[in-house]
C-alpha cells in the first residue's frame, strides 16, 4: 500500500457505536474504527466486542488501538487478530522499531508527541509503516501548550512544523501522508480551505471527524473540469515530444509533467 491509496478520505467512528459503522464505510474512502480517544474507559470492552461482531471490508477499513504501554493494548490486539483486519492506527508514534506484537499489521504511524516529531524520520523509514499521520492536540498538551491554533483559526508554528515535517517524512520514505483532523465540525469553510492547501501542498489523505466532513474533503481532492482537461493535453503532448515542450503557452518540464499526472491520479480515486 506504499504510496497508494484507495481514496483520499478517512472517517474516524467511534469503535462503540456499530449502529455507524456501515454509513460511515458508505460515506468514506476508508473508516477508522477508534478504541482510543474516541471511546471512554467504560466502553472500551463493548467496543472491542462490536469489532469482533463488524462485516466491514477489510481493504477499507483501519482500526485505531491504545498506545503502547497502555493497559488496553494488548486486550485490542487479543481480539483483532482474530478479525480479519490487518491495518492499525498506532497513536502517539514514537519510534520506528515496532514491537512484535504487531507484526503481521500494516500501520498507521499517528505522530503527536515530542519524541514522535523529534523521531519522525525513524518511523517513515519502518518497512511496517505504510502511512504517517500527524496530530497537533496531543503534541500541544504534551508540550504544556492550550491551543494549537491562533483565535484566527491559523495553526501555530509547533503545529505547522509537525504538520510539514510528517509530509516530508512521508514522502522521503515513499509512504502515505496522512494530513490531521479539522476539530471544528461547522466551519465547512474552513475545513475547505485546509483540504485545499493539503491537496496543494501533496498529502495523499485526509482524516474527516464527522460525516459532514467527507463531501468538502472529496471535493477538494476531486479536480476541477479545467484542471482535468489540461493534465490531459499535458500528458497527451508529452507523448508526441522530446525534451521541454508548451503547452498553453506555458513550459512543460518533469515537475509540471508530475503536477498532471498527480490531477489524473486523483481523478481516478475520487471518481472523475
Amino acid at each position: 500500500m506504499s504510496g497508494e491509496s484507495d481514496g483520499p478520505v478517512w472517517l474516524f467512528c467511534p469503535a462503540d457505536r456499530p449502529e455507524r459503522f456501515a454509513k460511515a464505510a458508505a460515506c468514506a474512502d476508508t473508516v477508522i474504527l477508534d478504541l482510543e480517544d474516541g471511546v471512554g474507559e467504560e466502553a472500551k470492552a463493548a467496543a472491542r466486542e462490536a469489532i469482533r461482531d463488524c462485516a466491514l471490508d477489510p481493504a477499507r477499513t483501519i482500526i485505531r488501538i491504545n498506545p503502547l504501554g497502555s493497559a488496553q493494548v494488548e486486550l485490542d490486539l487479543g481480539v483483532i487478530e482474530r478479525t480479519p483486519y490487518r491495518r492499525l492506527m498506532l497513536p502517539k508514534a514514537e519510534t520506528g522499531d515496532i514491537p512484535p506484537m504487531l507484526a503481521g499489521y500494516d500501520i498507521v504511524a499517528l505522530v503527536e508527541t515530542p519524541a514522535g516529531v523529534r523521531r519522525l524520520d525513524d518511523i517513515a523509514s519502518s518497512p511496517t509503516v505504510i502511512a504517517v499521520m500527524w496530530g497537533a492536540e496531543d503534541l500541544v498538551a504534551a508540550l504544556g501548550g492550550s491551543s494549537s491554533r491562533h483565535p484566527n483559526g491559523i495553526y501555530r508554528d509547533v503545529a505547522k512544523h509537525l504538520r510539514s515535517a510528517t509530509l516530508l517524512a512521508a514522502k522521503a520514505h515513499g509512504k502515505l501522508a496522512v494530513d490531521g483532523v479539522y476539530l471544528d465540525i461547522p466551519d465547512l469553510d474552513g475545513l475547505a480551505a485546509e483540504s485545499a492547501d493539503a491537496v496543494a501542498s501533496g498529502f495523499d489523505i485526509k482524516v474527516a471527524l464527522h460525516p459532514t466532513q467527507v463531501t468538502v474533503i472529496a471535493d477538494a481532492y476531486r479536480p476541477d473540469a479545467g484542471e482535468f482537461d489540461w493534465a490531459r493535453r499535458v500528458l497527451d503532448a508529452a507523448e508526441h515530444s522530446r525534451g521541454v515542450f508548451a503547452v498553453d503557452g506555458r513550459m512543460v518540464d518533469a515537475p509540471i509533467l508530475s503536477h498532471a499526472r498527480r490531477i489524473v491520479a486523483r481523478a481516478a480515486t475520487t471518481g472523475r
